[in-house]
């Protein structure tokens, strides 16, 4: 960020970047000036800074910029030089619509460089591609990037002066002038998204301007200037939305208007004011508000005829016309017969609504839908004096659809006025504010009522008529429309009639059992014949629930009343609750604002104080700076005019001091200033005899030229009249004959009517045949579907019932054959224990066996040798005795009685012992003195013989040498 010492070092230093092409740097460096806090003191060097700043940003279109530069500059030009501020906007936006122009008068095709939805929307994905893929652009696409970009900085300058001006007292004026050009904006090129957002807009400030009621600067609106601008803005937006038909804007802009007229309670002008009654009309007939727009009428007549004094009879006659035609298009029955309370209390808040917007006062406790009705309505412009101010054609129609009765020729006497209307209106010359009266657009409504009455009227005379004399009664529509209006009267009970298309006939009155009038007669015959059973039968004196006084309607009455008082009394808790609570509120809101405004008032007292010391400061340093430049200034200009003018210079600078310098220019500024003046009184004395002389001499001249004009203009007038009673003379004549050239046909209008009617009710009985087959079809084909599907249903329901069950029956046997797997394992493992607890018990049982033996074997050693061994006997030989008794010893763990085992010691080989199966085992002990081989084990438990060893038992043991 540069600073600088001066701010025209800064506007230099810009000229030179945008001399060399870097604009960006140009606008970096002043919006860096304009946001910096060293320069908030406002001098004429930072307006033409702001100027040089706003031309920057509009040939970048650098909005954002814009706005953030105008914002610094109004904080610092608003207390002491605000008119430097509506320069710079002003400029601003002169500079904004001469570049949108400008690229307006470039491109070739407005319409369609202008077909964008929303211009605050960045460009499309497929407009994007499209440009991608496309080699080269088309010219509406040229036109686009060329136009639309402008007029979006157009519209986004609009916007930033509107937010920039919304809250400043002394700016309204031009606040109210960027909304009407940002209003012409819309208009001229029709951008109706960009003018609801402009609405929206405007009204959200002027919202923000009624809620926050303490701010500096706020716009008064009690003010009659300021409300004047205020509603010259919302009476341009009404305009210009019925221009682009905003039918919805433009009823939102009447509730603008009207608010505010109620906020400062006074009335408007009366040209705003015709203005606002011209518009409601449009609005309410386009919202087929009939009763409203007469109503609007009405009120537009009666300030015309009050407040117009230059208004013409022709233009009060046209305008009186409009009101009573509009009051006889309104519908001349109730629509909200028969609606609930609920639908009835909504229209009477609706009535209130509109009441309020077309300044009728109407009581809100009473039934406003019975003061504003089209009966009233009629009966007002009979007590106004309208009816002697309207045309005679227009009063011939209401005197008979209203007051005459003509059953068979009521439409062809309304007819011929309605052609002469149809061709009445004009713009009314005297009332410029008043919009172009057309009276063809009330003959639609017109043939409606004229329908409905003649409806009603025959109606009165016959009970039953035929379809083709009634056509030929009605000759505005063809009877199916006559059908519907009838339906639709009917049903708000303004006739009572049936048509019967098989016979051709319409049925007048009552022709059903469950009509009004039998109904009657029903309950009067049944109190009659109630009370001749009393008479017969006295009744029995029983306490009734309801009273013996009291009837039910009586009962009803009351209860309705105490229903409404009950009502009316919650609505007062109500209503009190929430004045309580809005009494709160305030009292929240006001503690809080108390404090906000005490905490805001101790930073600004402190904020000025910081403000006024740095404002000394710097004043003091300034003032020291700007005299030394006075002085020297002073020196130089002194120095120079003595030489000028031949007098003698003054002496050097270091002779002469600063006040002696001050004092001599005063001086001579003194004499300059009064020599100034001198001239300036003669030259004004001058001038005011030639003018004086000038108004004298062209007075006569004036009042010549006036007195020619009169005359011109009467002779003129004359002229013109007796063309107008000249060209009535000939369009009397022809509509003469083209009436009696047109007479001929009648006849032959009639046969074709016939024949046309003909067709069409054989065509009818066709398409009814046709009908009712294709109906009976249908009902034959949907009764199978439904008999298909209900067989579906209950096929898919045993389906998916037999599938539940099968997956029930297969879980119950998996769970049976997991539990009985179970059980197997659990016993084939208790076998399998209990086994393997023998096997380990017999083990036990043969290795305490075998350890017995052994011990036994040990203790007998000596008897062994002593038997054995001979004295003479020659070397030693091995003893087969062990080896026997070795042998004969079973080795599996099968016991041998003792006696066997004695036998058997003194042999030297014993035969096999036979087995448990009977067995001899032929396995012979081998030679040798080993004892066993204890690698070999019985297998069936027999007693067997060892294979021999490498080791002998004999050898083990030891050996006694001969003496």
């Amino acid at each position: 960020m540069a600073t600088f010492v001066k701010p025209e070092n800064a506007l230099k230093r810009a000229e030179e970047l945008v001399n060399v092409g870097q604009k960006q740097a140009a606008l970096q460096a002043l919006h860096d000036l304009i946001t910096s806090k060293r320069y908030k003191a406002w001098q004429k060097t930072l307006e033409r800074i702001m100027f040089k700043y706003v031309e920057l940003c509009v040939d970048m279109r650098k909005g954002r910029f814009a706005k953030d530069g105008l914002i610094q500059y109004r904080i610092t030009c608003q207390q002491v030089n605000v008119s430097s501020l509506e320069e710079v906007i002003k400029y601003f936006m002169q500079l904004a619509t001469e570049k949108a122009e400008q690229a307006r008068t470039q491109a070739q095709a407005l319409e369609e460089a202008l077909d964008v939805e929303d211009l605050e929307v960045d460009k499309r994905p497929e407009d994007l591609m499209l440009s991608y893929v496309s080699g080269e652009k088309g010219k509406d696409r040229s036109d686009r990037e060329l136009v639309t970009p402008w007029f979006k900085f157009l519209w986004e300058t609009y916007r930033t002066v509107l937010e920039i001006l919304r809250n400043n007292s002394k700016l309204e004026s031009l606040y109210a002038m960027t909304a009407h050009r940002a209003f012409q904006f819309c208009k001229q090129y029709k951008r109706t998204t960009e003018f609801r957002r402009l609405c929206e807009i405007i009204r959200n400030h002027l919202a923000n301007l009624n809620k926050y009621k303490d701010q500096r600067d706020r716009p008064d609106l009690t003010a009659p200037e300021s409300l004047q601008l205020y509603l010259d803005t919302r009476i341009e937006q009404l305009k210009i939305a019925t221009d682009l038909e905003l039918w919805q804007e433009a009823f939102r802009s009447v509730e603008d208007i009207h608010g505010l007229m109620n906020l400062v309670k006074k009335s408007p002008k009366t040209p705003l004011m015709v203005v606002y009654y011209a518009k409601l009309t449009d609005v309410f007939w386009v919202s087929h508000s009939h009763l409203y727009h007469a109503y609007a009428w009405f009120k537009l007549f009666t300030l015309q005829k009050s407040y117009n004094k230059n208004l013409s009879q022709k233009d009060l006659q046209l305008i009186a016309s409009s009101v009573l035609l509009a009051a006889l298009s309104v519908t001349p029955y109730d629509q909200k017969h028969g609606a609930s309370h609920l639908e009835l209390e909504n229209e009477k808040e609706r009535n209130l609504r509109m009441a309020s917007l077309i300044n009728f006062t109407l009581d809100p406790k009473g039934e406003s839908r019975e003061m504003l009705s089209r009966s009233s309505l009629l009966s007002e412009l009979n007590n106004k004096g309208v009816m002697t101010c309207v045309s005679q054609e227009v009063k011939d129609i209401y005197n008979i659809l209203e007051h005459e009765f003509f059953p068979l020729d009521l439409a062809s006497r309304v007819q011929p006025l309605l052609a002469k209307i149809a061709k009445l209106g004009g713009k009314p010359s005297s009332a410029s504010s008043v919009p172009e009266v057309q009276l063809s657009k009330y003959v639609p409504a017109l043939e409606k009522l004229t329908t409905l009455r003649v409806l009603q009227q025959v109606s009165r005379v016959y009970q039953s008529i035929t379809i083709g004399t009634l056509s030929k009664m009605i000759p505005f529509f063809d009877f199916s429309l006559v059908e519907k209006l009838s339906v639709d009267a009917a049903k708000y009970n303004f006739l009572s009639m049936k048509v019967d298309h098989l016979k051709g006939a319409v049925l007048f009155g009552n022709v059903n059992v469950e009509s009004d009038v039998l109904t009657d007669h029903l309950a009067v015959l049944a109190d009659s014949l109630n009370k001749a059973r009393n008479l017969i039968y006295l009744p029995m004196k029983k306490q009734s629930k309801l009273g013996e006084k009291h009837g039910l309607a009586e009962t009803v009455d009351k209860e309705h009343k105490r229903l409404l008082a009950r009502k009316s009394i919650i609505e007062k808790r109500k209503e009190e609750h929430e004045r309580q609570m809005l009494e709160m509120e305030r009292e929240e809101e006001s503690k809080r604002l108390k404090l906000q405004k005490v905490t805001e008032e101790a930073e600004q007292k402190r904020l000025a104080e910081e403000y006024t010391r740095r404002q000394e400061q710097r004043i003091r340093r300034e003032i020291e700076e700007r005299e030394l430049q006075e002085a020297q200034a002073l020196l130089f200009e002194t120095q120079k005019g003595a030489k000028k003018k031949g007098k003698k210079p003054l002496l050097d600078g270091e002779k002469v001091t600063k006040q002696t310098l001050i004092e001599l220019a005063l001086s001579e500024q003194l004499k300059e200033r009064q020599e100034l003046e001198k001239k300036l009184q003669k030259l004004g004395k001058t001038m005011d005899y030639m003018e004086r002389a000038k108004r004298e001499e062209e007075a006569q001249l004036i009042e010549q030229a006036f007195q020619q004009h009169l005359v011109e203009e009467k002779i003129f007038h004359e002229n013109e009249q007796l063309k107008a009673i000249e060209l009535s003379r000939q369009h009397h004549a022809g509509d003469l004959q083209e009436k009696n050239r047109l007479a001929r046909m009648m006849d032959d209008k009639v046969i074709f009517q016939q024949r046309i009617v003909n067709c069409r009710e054989t065509e009818y009985n066709r398409l009814k045949k046709e009908r009712e087959d294709t109906i009976n079809q249908l009902i034959a084909l949907r009764k199978h579907e439904r008999e298909t599907k209900r067989k579906m249903l209950f096929y898919l329901k045993s389906e998916e019932e037999r599938l539940t069950r099968l997956r029930e029956e297969e879980e119950a046997r998996k769970h049976e054959e997991e539990e009985r797997r179970k059980k197997e394992e659990a016993e084939r493992k208790a076998k399998l224990d209990a086994i393997a607890e023998r096997q380990r018990q017999r083990e036990r049982e043969a290795e305490e066996k075998e350890r017995l033996r052994r011990d036994a074997l040990l203790r007998r050693p000596t008897e062994a040798l002593s038997r054995s061994i001979d004295p003479a006997s020659g070397p030693h030989t091995a003893d087969p005795v062990p080896v026997a008794a070795a042998a004969a010893a079973p080795t599996s763990g099968k016991y041998v009685p003792r006696f066997r085992r004695e036998r058997n010691e003194g042999q030297t080989a014993a035969p096999p012992e036979p087995d448990r199966w009977g067995r001899q085992d032929d396995r012979a002990p081998q030679s040798g003195d080993r004892w066993r081989n204890d690698e070999q084990r019985p297998s069936y438990g027999g007693s067997r013989t060892s294979s021999a060893s490498s080791s002998s038992w004999s050898s083990s043991r030891p050996r006694v040498c001969p003496v």
